[in-house]
């Protein structure tokens, strides 16, 4: 019975031990932390802009583009930092319905800038800044 109660002993010290020092290898990865941004495809005021143009968001994190006022809209990349594909990020499908969606997940680090095709010219451009 000695020899049982030793044994029990130390796997009762081992166990906590061992998930005390594994732990945080399983909270690390937990995808829960990425974050997403909403960018408003025309102003709430009617403008022809943006809202908001600028944002910085974490690396991973996603970026959604909801339509809102005066359609069509769409959103193309002019730049992206080196390693990512400016075309492939583009969504060049025009969005008509109020409420029409579409999102980009960004990890690499930089500034990408993006456009309106069809508003280009009245100043439909955002800069978003991942960290």
């Amino acid at each position: 019975m000695n020899v049982f109660a030793k044994v029990f002993k130390r796997i009762a010290l081992l166990v906590p031990a061992a998930m005390l020092i594994l732990s945080p290898l399983f909270m690390s990865a937990s995808p829960a932390l990425a974050g997403e941004t909403t960018i408003k495809m025309g102003a709430d005021n009617g403008m022809l802009a943006f809202q908001p143009s600028q944002v910085e968001i974490s690396a991973g994190d996603t970026v959604k583009w909801e339509n809102n006022k005066l359609a069509p809209h769409n959103v193309v990349f002019e730049k992206a930092p080196a390693g990512e594909d400016a075309e492939k990020l583009s969504h060049k499908a025009l969005a008509f319905s109020p409420g029409e969606t579409f999102s980009a997940t960004l990890d690499t680090p930089g500034e990408y800038t993006f456009y309106c095709e069809p508003h280009r010219g009245a100043g439909m451009v955002g800069t978003i800044t991942v960290k």
